[in-house]
């Protein structure tokens, strides 16, 4: 397994390394091109978890921020899952199913890879760097929410827990205790975030949200999660995804989006309302 591992490293090592942007990815043959798309997807990924180390004092505030929203909307977790309960049995099969099959990881691949591979058959420059995006947004969200749901041992609803009850370090899987935060909400957001930047109309863009978001509801209406384990899962994939498009500016000529990507929130308090608002491109 170790020497497997190894290999693997020194394979992506080789495809990443010492490639610039090409002038034009038409007279690459498919082979190239491949490669240098995954040392872009490998590139992504790590200049995604890289970020941290370069935060400055604004950037440390901004993840203080969302952190602190996380832990005002974990207050009403057990209240807005007693709420659920009134209409769970409401929801059509067929939702429930698409929300639990379409944010698997089987499900998740499938869509990124034919998003991408079909942008590399047909030369579509902007169809592979969506699918590139897509790639290595999902692999970067995915590490971290398994890493966080074994360190921090959250009790899931269906456990009969309360909102409130951890169990830390559990790096084996202990089904019922792994709630925080939603893979099923990073995986299928994280795609729809990316695919919604193809379009500029603001009504596309929020059906793309809209069915992005089902996963996450769904997970909420199955028992497996908590409100604040959807919230920031949705938030951390639109993070995620805008670190990497940013950093993919960089390796392609195609641009699809203005340069000064950026997301800024604000906390919003009011006599009986709690509020996090996201503003991004």
């Amino acid at each position: 397994m170790k020497e497997t591992l190894i290999v693997v490293l020194l394979v992506c090592s080789n495809i990443a390394s010492g490639q610039t942007i090409p002038k034009s990815f038409q007279d690459q043959t498919t082979w190239q091109t491949f490669k240098y798309d995954m040392g872009s997807v490998i590139k992504g990924i790590g200049h995604a978890y890289s970020r941290p180390t370069q935060w400055k004092g604004k950037q440390w505030l901004n993840f203080a921020g969302i952190a602190t929203g996380t832990v005002l909307v974990s207050f009403v977790d057990d209240e807005f899952d007693h709420w659920v309960d009134g209409f769970r049995k409401d929801i059509p099969n067929g939702v429930l199913d698409f929300g639990g099959r379409y944010a698997r990881p089987e499900g998740n691949y499938a869509l990124t890879g034919a998003v991408y591979f079909t942008g590399l058959f047909i030369k579509d420059e902007k169809l592979r760097r969506t699918g590139i995006l897509m790639m290595a947004s999902t692999i970067t969200g995915g590490f971290l929410q398994q890493l966080g749901v074994r360190i921090l041992g959250r009790a899931r609803p269906l456990s009969g827990e309360s909102s409130g009850v951890f169990d830390p370090f559990l790096f084996k899987e202990v089904k019922g205790y792994d709630s925080f935060f939603s893979g099923h909400t990073v995986l299928s957001f994280a795609n729809a975030y990316a695919i919604a930047k193809q379009f500029k109309n603001p009504w596309v863009k929020a059906g793309i949200y809209t069915v992005g978001m089902i996963p996450g509801f769904t997970r909420i209406v199955v028992s497996k999660h908590w409100l604040s384990d959807v919230a920031f899962g949705t938030v951390m994939s639109i993070l995620i995804v805008e670190s990497i498009d940013k950093y993919l500016d960089a390796r392609y000529q195609q641009k699809y989006n203005r340069n000064d990507k950026k997301v800024s929130w604000d906390l919003n308090f009011a006599p009986g309302q709690i509020g996090l608002t996201l503003r991004f491109n």
